[in-house]
């Protein structure tokens, strides 16, 4: 397969990636033929699913808006996947032009392509980091020169910890970010589940994604508030994440639909 022009030298053409994946599912550009005949295969199986990774890249959108109407002016997106409409610094910079943003993401292709959209954002940054790595992402010079770890940082974590396994510890990561951002900061979790799902389907979209180089892991609800442990959930909670302050007032429609936990907690 030939390189794209756009895409870093090394980055594996023939294997599915799951970011990659979810770029095609939001209408993106940034991913190879593997990647797209693996995601029309699950869309055949599972045809919601386009319509999931919209309604959680809408969930990322409010969180941000109400956090920076609650005064948060840092960011820490970790697997913010491949850039596209609705970014964090382009949301927090509209409202606060003085918000600072680091991304981190272990795909290449996301890593490269947010460098050439942040470029000439002095605020803003990006480092290839793994989420279970938190002393590496926390001292990385790209973080340590644009955030204050000693002040308020939101900690974004938006369908990224369906991809680590429970053998990896996204809870000891999740309480070391905890202790190292500064009093006042907040978690952002938006999390898939299987609990609303057939076992069948749960069988047939997974068998799919084993071919992919990341595997997924369903956690139920409460799996979800114990990797919250030390904070206070803001109201509503966690909640299916058209549920989560919804912009428009009326009842969502068949909220379980999108089969994902969703919420934002202040901590401790």
């Amino acid at each position: 397969m030939a390189q794209p022009e756009w895409a870093p030298v090394g980055v594996d053409l023939e294997r599915p990636n799951v970011a990659r994946m979810y770029d095609y599912f939001l209408g993106g550009f940034h991913n190879f033929a593997p990647d797209r005949e693996l995601a029309e295969k699950v869309i055949a199986n599972w045809p919601d699913v386009p319509m999931i990774a919209r309604a959680n890249r809408a969930f990322l959108g409010r969180a941000v808006t109400h956090l920076v109407k609650l005064g948060v002016r840092q960011f820490l997106d970790i697997g913010s996947g491949v850039p596209t409409v609705g970014n964090v610094h382009e949301i927090a910079q509209a409202l606060a032009p003085e918000s600072r943003v680091v991304y981190a993401d272990v795909e290449p292709v996301a890593v490269a392509h947010s460098r050439t959209i942040l470029e000439g954002n002095p605020l803003a940054s990006v480092i290839r980091g793994d989420l279970c790595h938190s002393a590496e992402i926390l001292s990385d010079p790209a973080l340590t020169g644009l955030l204050d770890l000693s002040r308020p940082t939101a900690l974004l974590m938006v369908s990224v910890l369906p991809f680590v396994s429970d053998q990896d510890g996204p809870g000891e990561a999740i309480q070391a970010y905890r202790k190292a951002l500064g009093p006042g900061s907040y978690l952002v979790i938006a999390h898939g589940t299987d609990e609303l799902l057939t076992p069948e389907l749960t069988d047939r979209v997974g068998n799919l994604y084993t071919k992919t180089s990341t595997t997924a892991t369903s956690r139920t609800n409460r799996q979800i508030l114990e990797l919250m442990d030390g904070y206070d959930l803001i109201e509503p909670g966690l909640v299916l994440v058209e549920q989560w302050q919804p912009e428009v007032a009326a009842p969502v429609e068949n909220p379980e639909r999108c089969p994902v936990w969703a919420g934002i907690g202040r901590a401790r």
